[in-house]
């Protein structure tokens, strides 16, 4: 079984998009409606911009996005059994199975990275990777140990390889009990937020108003969701769980196992990058 997965945010690069626009005129039409839907040039950023104009959140998500769907667009025998996506790249999936249609998608990835960059900004936060611990269990109990501040789990994103999330106080005192617990690395990430906890509850808030106000349908096939790593079928299940997306944790690991379970035989990582395929192969190996 074909199992067809989408990259989140970091998968970037200066140029992304350009070779696709160049081949397909069924990308150029596509690049053209996501300019006039977002009210400035993103293919001309994507093409052409910095590695620092990448960087912005209210560019990356779009862009990651765009180049996500057109790509699955130009799958010739696109006919996916299941579909996931890592955190931003679950509405990148909606759109290729058509809970959410092209235009619906885009705006909803437009609003969401507006409504995380303005969370970023209310208190000092970040992430940082915590890799070689003994279990995600001694992760998350040191992150419940710190209770004057917040630091929560955020990615699952491997065996061995968690994503931490919260205060910048509260990542820089988990650090500290995490090396002195013998854990071999963690490391700051350089990001400009806690993706993933509670303090993106004012982005949640924003992001429930426009997903109430949007559509879904039923997917072609079923969507395992980051937060509760099943294969969803129902749009109002699916709905209910992107909206809680944002303040809870990515289960990448538990999303991949559970796919292999209910039959995946082959990954197909469709988009900028290839960070998802890095992460299948040590969860399936």
């Amino acid at each position: 079984m074909k199992a067809y997965v989408f990259p989140g945010q970091g998968s970037q690069f200066r140029g992304m998009g350009k070779e696709l626009f160049d081949k397909s005129e069924i990308a150029r039409k596509m690049f053209k409606e996501a300019d006039d839907i977002i009210g400035f040039s993103l293919s001309g950023v994507m093409f052409e911009g910095t590695d620092e104009d990448l960087k912005q959140t209210k560019i990356t998500q779009p862009a990651v996005f765009l180049h996500s769907v057109i790509s699955a667009a130009l799958i010739e025998d696109f006919n996916p059994d299941m579909v996931a996506g890592h955190s931003l790249g679950e509405i990148s999936a909606m759109v290729v199975v058509n809970t959410l249609s092209f235009t619906e998608g885009l705006r909803l990835v437009a609003n969401r990275a507006l409504a995380m960059q303005e969370a970023c900004e209310i208190v000092p936060s970040t992430m940082a990777a915590v890799i070689g611990y003994t279990s995600d269990e001694q992760v998350e109990n040191i992150c419940k140990e710190i209770t004057e501040e917040i630091v929560v789990p955020a990615n699952y994103n491997a065996p061995g390889q968690l994503v931490i999330s919260g205060t910048v106080k509260g990542i820089d005192l988990a650090m500290e009990k995490l090396k002195a617990a013998g854990v071999k690395r963690v490391i700051k990430l350089p990001v400009s937020g806690a993706f993933h906890s509670p303090l993106m509850e004012p982005a949640r808030k924003k992001l429930a108003e426009i997903i109430n106000q949007t559509t879904f349908h039923n997917p072609v096939c079923p969507i395992y969701q980051n937060v509760s790593a099943k294969g969803e079928t129902e749009a109002a299940t699916i709905r209910q769980n992107l909206m809680a997306q944002l303040t809870s944790p990515v289960k990448w690991t538990q999303s991949v196992k559970q796919m292999i379970a209910d039959g995946a035989t082959e990954f197909i990582e469709v988009g900028p990058g290839n960070v998802l395929q890095g992460l299948i192969k040590k969860i399936s190996g």
